[in-house]
Order: C-alpha cells, then structure tokens, then sequence
C-alpha cells in the first residue's frame, strides 16, 4: 500500500547547500532538521529550497555549506499554529540524498510529479499584461489517512485549462518547485518579508 502511495508524489532537486542544519522535530527517537538548498533555473534566478533530512541520512553536526546535493524524495506540508492562525509550511521531505562532486549543468535539477485532487476551486486570473494564471491547491495523500496540500501555478494554455477543473477532481501535475517572496502585512505599523513555496506546473492531466 505505502509504496503505491508514495509514486503519487515525487521529487528530485539537485543545487547548492546554502545554510546549515537546523533541528525540525523527533519522530520514535529519529531526528529531522531543515537545510536550506539552492537550485538555479535555466534564467539567472534560482530558488531557495527547504529540505527535510533525518540525521540517519546524513552527519547533521557537520557543515556542508558549498557542497552540490542531490535530494530525491516528496514535497511535504504541515499547518504551523501562528498568531491565531495556521500557515501551511512546505518542503522537500528527503527519502535518498547523494553529494556530487561540481554543479551539473543542464541536467533536470528541479523536478517534480504529483497524483492528487484538487481541494479548493482553481483561481483564474489575468495580469495587468494580461498572462493568464491559474491557482490550484492540490490534496496528496499519503498513507495513514494523511495528506499534503500543495499550492500550484499554471500559466497559459494550463491556466485556461485548469480554470475549469471542479473540487474533488483527480488531477497530475508534473512541474518544479519554486520560491517566491513577498511581504506579509502583520500590523498597521509592520510587515516582514516572507517566502512561499508553490509548484509551477508544465504539464498537467485531469481525470
């Protein structure tokens, strides 16, 4: 059953270790912590990626800040209690983690494939330039009746395609992950700068 589940949702990314380890949670004695993986895009841009690792996977005290990874694995969410409210959290949950000697170049170093259902009506909009962007919320699931929730973009063609798709269709997606940042307004008088992580969609099919 779990390994079925599992091909629903896949993700390999392959950058630059950019931050060191910082303690995430224990789960049965098991410690997992969070680095921070940059990975470049065919522009000159890249995106910052959080990764899960477990300190069985690798020696979380050392520092391996200008090391190449590659990190194969899911895309994870969970719901942080904040200020009242819950913010989804997201990032790559590492099953598999090699080192590589240099920066590869032109490989697929940004991957991803889900199998979900969409779990909130897509939101359709033009920008004042008038590119179309649709806004999906993907439900993945996961064995023991758990499930991550995935934001996901589409643009174009994708976009007109996706405004149409209904809650509760079952729909694959096969993308990239990226980061974005924006300022998030917390009071009248402050604000702070903030990144989000959704998936940018270059292929999709709905059934």
């Amino acid at each position: 059953m779990s390994d079925k589940v599992i091909e629903n949702n896949q993700v390999s990314v392959i950058g630059e270790i950019v931050s060191g380890f910082t303690f995430s949670h224990e789960v049965f004695g098991e410690g997992f912590y969070m680095v921070n993986v940059l990975v470049r895009r065919l522009s000159d841009s890249a995106d910052v990626i959080p990764v899960m690792i477990s300190e069985r996977l690798i020696d979380v005290t050392e520092d391996y800040t200008g090391e190449y990874i590659r990190v194969a694995g899911q895309f994870r969410s969970y719901n942080r209690h904040e200020e009242k409210k819950n913010r989804l959290v997201l990032s790559v949950f590492a099953r598999e983690v090699e080192f590589l000697e240099e920066e590869v170049e032109s490989a697929k170093t940004n991957q991803i494939f889900l199998d979900g259902y969409i779990c909130k009506a897509p939101v359709y909009r033009k920008t004042p330039l008038g590119r179309e962007i649709a806004d999906l919320l993907i439900a993945v699931n996961r064995p023991y009746g758990k499930s991550d929730y995935i934001p996901c973009i589409c643009w174009g063609r994708n976009a007109r395609f996706a405004s149409g798709f209904e809650v509760g269709g079952r729909v694959q997606i096969w993308g990239r992950i990226q980061s974005r940042e924006y300022v998030k307004k917390i009071s009248e008088t402050e604000s702070e700068r903030r990144t989000a992580y959704e998936v940018s969609v270059s292929k999709l099919e709905y059934t």
